[in-house]
């Protein structure tokens, strides 16, 4: 067991790493062109947070973001939700991109190196990457596909997913994605509320050395989706796809044989760019629509100034293509960036598997899941022997907190010098709002700094600023990557609901965070109840869909456990008919239900039978209380009884906690 301590020094950058960082020549920059001199990275976010306007105008200018036509103004209004950035400007998310193309040889510079289970290393040159978007850019117009139209992905985390998220947004349409591994149910949830005009899937994956089909599933989501008119079909197994009429099927290879000069269509700041989902606790999951423009100045920011990225490195960011990781992986290739896919199960054969891709990719920034490097360390891998990592110079970590443990294991057996680099932030506004810095040192636990214009605070009950106290990660001023709106929300009342209902006009994302003095940040694991298994956030409704259709379960109640850096520990209570038994078949199909219909990830670590979910008055699952009661808090604190519709079931949950901590308490005391 490890003797290392929160908030112990880890890591000082040396004056080369500061001195040379992307962050350090923006702040050169700022004093050369703008007349601003800053003594250390404090004042530098002091001054973004205060001056908005200046900070995201001079991210613009320093990346010089290319608008085909000008500006009116920076920010209309500090208002959230509401505020409209860079009124009348126009552009494209891929001209950002493909003006890191070069000419001449520059043009053969890999953009995308990537493997698999079943691939050996390979690259997509940028010259190439042009080409295959500028095809089936050409084929999707040919389709009918137009500004504004949706355009769907059910692909895994390989070239062709980011060659279609490309041409989609080159001609204005809007992508959606979500990852095979994603089942029937979970997907149509998404789609089904956005209408895509084209479908793009492929028909099968391979996992953990097995191969699977998705060719039904693909037949069930045109059947589902009455929008679609094209479906373009990714190869993987060669199994046929079966389409309703009205439907035409293409072959990838087909779309992509039509050789064109890539055309990009010019579209306003606040254009849709992507609908990506997340999930509270009741309802079908949120599609939030983030705009070309916001997303082009904050990823910017973030992969150059807290991730250090630039046209010389290699990232590598190990992730589903559902994840909004994925998202921060393609926004490499804003910056020139060549960035690296691993599409495949990370433990298999073996857990070193994305360490020896690490090494052969070339890779010099590695980011993953929190879980991933506490698997590593759990089943006792040692980068440093099986990879060479001397080119690595910094260590990602996200999707849940990192423990102190982890810290400890990753300089030890990576590397003693290496720039750990935590972030934490959401699919909601796809970026982070608190990071690492290559001007500040790294201690045990905790991320390194709030990011560039990311007004964060912890929060109290009252509105209240906490330092060194944990409170509500909240955002007091605006940011340009927050969604425009909730697509099919049209009055907004969704959107309002999701982050300014209990701070109005303050952003209250839904994590526990403690702000320390020294300006760092610790993340503590979810504040409401929304699932967050291994990174990937799941609304429960979504699972009790699945449940609750079953006719033995009468009712049902969720609580994701992650918090600080423990293990995900997700139990499942249901309540059953009379008569019926919870027994081992009956709880290896609600499991089966739970991973076909949604993933592996979210098949609890328990079901449990129970007489009653608590609710409230009005009906609602009363899911925040029982966690918070699982994780510690005393019983007399988490609920109102006069508030409850049965008080009563508030006991069997009371006990029930009592002998889980216990066992937790033991177990700790043990190992």
């Amino acid at each position: 067991m490890t003797t290392l301590a929160e908030g112990q020094l880890m890591w000082t950058p040396s004056d080369a790493f500061r001195d040379g960082s992307q962050l350090a020549q923006f702040m050169r920059w700022l004093q050369r062109e703008r007349g601003l001199a800053f003594d250390d990275y404090a004042g530098l976010w002091q001054w973004s947070v205060t001056e908005i306007e200046r900070f995201w105008d001079a991210v613009r200018a320093y990346f010089d973001v290319h608008f085909d036509t000008p500006a009116q103004g920076v920010l209309d209004r500090r208002v959230m939700p509401g505020a409209r950035w860079f009124e009348g400007a126009t552009l494209n998310y891929v001209q950002q991109v493909f003006r890191h193309a070069g000419s001449g040889p520059a043009r053969q510079r890999a953009a995308i190196r990537h493997a698999g289970e079943s691939r050996a290393l390979e690259e997509v040159s940028w010259d190439a990457l042009e080409a295959q978007v500028a095809s089936l850019a050409h084929a999707l117009r040919q389709m009918g596909v137009g500004r504004g139209d949706r355009v769907a992905g059910y692909l895994p985390n390989i070239p062709a997913t980011i060659v279609a998220f490309l041409a989609a947004a080159s001609l204005g349409a809007v992508w959606s994605g979500c990852a095979p591994d994603m089942g029937q149910v979970a997907v149509v949830d998404r789609f089904r509320q956005i209408e895509p005009k084209v479908l793009i899937a492929v028909d099968g994956y391979r996992y953990g050395g097995k191969d699977y089909d998705r060719a039904p599933v693909i037949a069930d989501l045109v059947a589902a989706l009455p929008s679609l008119t094209d479906v373009v079909i990714v190869p993987h197994t060669g199994n046929p796809i079966a389409a309703r009429d009205g439907v035409r099927v293409h072959a990838w290879q087909e779309v992509l044989a039509h050789r064109v000069p890539l055309a990009i269509e010019s579209v306003p700041f606040d254009h849709p760019l992507w609908i990506v989902y997340s999930s509270g606790t009741t309802g079908m999951p949120k599609p939030i629509v983030h705009g070309h423009g916001g997303i082009v100045i904050e990823q910017l920011k973030l992969m150059a100034f807290h991730n250090n990225l630039g046209p010389d490195d290699v990232f590598h960011w190990y992730s589903s293509s559902g994840w909004i990781m994925w998202n921060a992986q393609v926004a490499g290739l804003l910056l020139g960036t060549t960035i690296a896919l691993y599409d495949g199960n990370p433990a298999w054969p073996d857990a070193g598997v994305l360490w020896r891709f690490v090494d052969d990719a070339r890779v010099t920034l590695f980011g993953a899941g929190a879980a991933f490097f506490t698997n590593c360390m759990k089943a006792g891998v040692e980068p440093a022997r099986i990879a060479d990592v001397s080119r690595l110079r910094g260590l990602g970590s996200t999707g849940s907190p990192l423990p102190v443990e982890a810290y400890d294991w990753i300089y030890r057996h990576v590397r003693s010098d290496i720039w750990l680099v935590p972030m934490s932030g959401g699919t909601d506004f796809a970026g982070s709002f608190v990071a690492g810095c290559p001007l500040l040192p790294v201690y045990a636990g905790e991320m390194q700094c709030r990011c560039l214009g990311a007004k964060v605070e912890a929060f109290d009950d009252n509105g209240q600023a906490l330092i060194d106290t944990v409170g509500e990660l909240v955002c007091t001023e605006p940011m340009p990557s927050m969604p425009l709106f909730l697509w099919g929300d049209a009055d907004g009342k969704r959107y309002r609901d999701s982050y300014f209902d209990t701070y109005p006009g303050v952003w209250r994302h839904g994590d526990w965070i403690k702000i320390t003095a020294r300006g760092g940040a610790i993340i503590y694991g979810r504040s409401d109840a929304t699932i967050n298994r291994h990174g990937i956030r799941m609304g429960t409704s979504e699972l009790y869909r699945v449940v609750e259709d079953l006719p033995e379960v009468l009712d049902s109640m969720v609580v994701d456990l992650e918090y600080l850096g423990r293990e995900s520990y997700m139990p499942l209570f249901v309540v059953l008919r009379e008569g019926i038994v919870l027994d081992d078949a009956l709880r290896d199909t609600l499991r089966k239900r739970i991973r076909d219909a949604l993933s592996s990830r979210h098949v609890p670590n328990e079901i449990v039978q129970v007489p009653a979910v608590p609710r409230t008055l009005s009906g609602k699952k009363m899911e925040v209380p029982i966690k918070k009661l699982l994780l510690g808090h005393a019983p007399h604190g988490i609920a109102n009884r006069d508030a409850m519709a049965n008080p009563d079931s508030l006991d069997w949950y009371f006990d029930y906690a009592r002998r889980y901590l216990a066992a937790r308490q033991t177990e700790s005391a043990t190992t």
